[in-house]
């Protein structure tokens, strides 16, 4: 596929009520970063045979500058849309957000809103969580990372992943959760974000601390987009390469979206598939 677009259904065969698969990103236009996306699609794909697996990107500036490419991919109420035009009426909403901060935030009430517009359409619309919630999806994830950068860290090279975060600091501690399982992982393995409370400034100094030399350095994103393609591994000199740099260390940069490795990709489908909240519904109280 040239992009994650909204893909045709194909038949359930005589399964009822017949189920459905959306998946929500906030979407890119760096052509280099379709890479995880199409690995996603596939994985979802074969994880749920028979089902129709249909995008959608949140972001409406990415959505107009890829649909003035022609390869258009909808919102979530045109995902939505479309898996009811399909005949589905179990709905899988899965999350490809990283953690739950504000874009979740939107997802979960886009697709409510959709709901209360459109009473009766779906008999279920379960929402899968977003990839990073327990210790558990942190231990399989940083597991699944350190297998596959092995090869290219050797030795001695420190492993530092850059996360989005979000300057409200909405996730940060789910980051620092996050930061916290991975450590007790691997003592080298160093984070800070893009826009949230820890910063690429706090990572030189524990950087420095810890006597690091020499560092890999990859995106703790779905996609290596724009922020990877710029603010991690970019010329100019605020980029997180430069800055490393300038301090001294030596940069290996890997430019990988979570979507590219199959582990944490096996997260997602995990969440999909233990997904228990139907939003139609209203929640069940213990």
């Amino acid at each position: 596929m040239g992009s994650p677009a909204l893909a045709p259904a194909a038949e359930s065969g005589a399964e009822s009520p017949k189920a459905g698969v959306l998946l929500v990103a906030f979407g890119t236009s760096v052509p280099e970063a379709l890479a995880s996306m199409k690995a996603v699609d596939a994985e979802f794909k074969a994880a749920f045979p028979g089902q129709p697996v249909v995008w959608a990107y949140t972001s409406q500036i990415i959505r107009k500058k890829i649909a003035a490419e022609g390869h258009p991919v909808g919102g979530i109420s045109d995902g939505l849309a479309q898996l009811a035009k399909d005949g589905v009426k179990v709905v899988r909403v899965q999350s490809l957000h990283v953690m739950a901060g504000e874009e979740f935030s939107a997802l979960e009430r886009a697709v409510l809103i959709d709901l209360q517009k459109n009473p009766g359409r779906f008999d279920s619309v379960f929402l899968g969580r977003p990839m990073l919630e327990s210790k558990k999806d942190a231990q399989e994830l940083i597991q699944a990372i350190r297998e596959d950068v092995k090869s290219l860290r050797g030795k001695d090279a420190a492993l530092v992943l850059m996360g989005h975060g979000q300057s409200h600091g909405r996730a940060d501690l789910t980051f620092e959760g996050t930061r916290a399982v991975f450590h007790d992982a691997d003592k080298r393995v160093f984070m800070a974000t893009v826009e949230g409370a820890r910063s690429v400034d706090d990572l030189l100094v524990e950087l420095k601390a810890a006597k690091v030399k020499k560092v890999v350095i990859e995106p703790l994103m779905l996609v290596a987009g724009d922020h990877a393609h710029n603010d991690l591994a970019g010329d100019e000199d605020d980029s997180w390469a430069s800055k490393l740099k300038a301090a001294g260390f030596k940069v290996e940069t890997n430019l990988k979206g979570l979507g590219q490795i199959a582990g944490a990709r096996a997260i997602l489908v995990r969440h999909a598939r233990e997904a228990a909240d139907d939003l139609t519904k209203e929640p069940k109280k213990q």
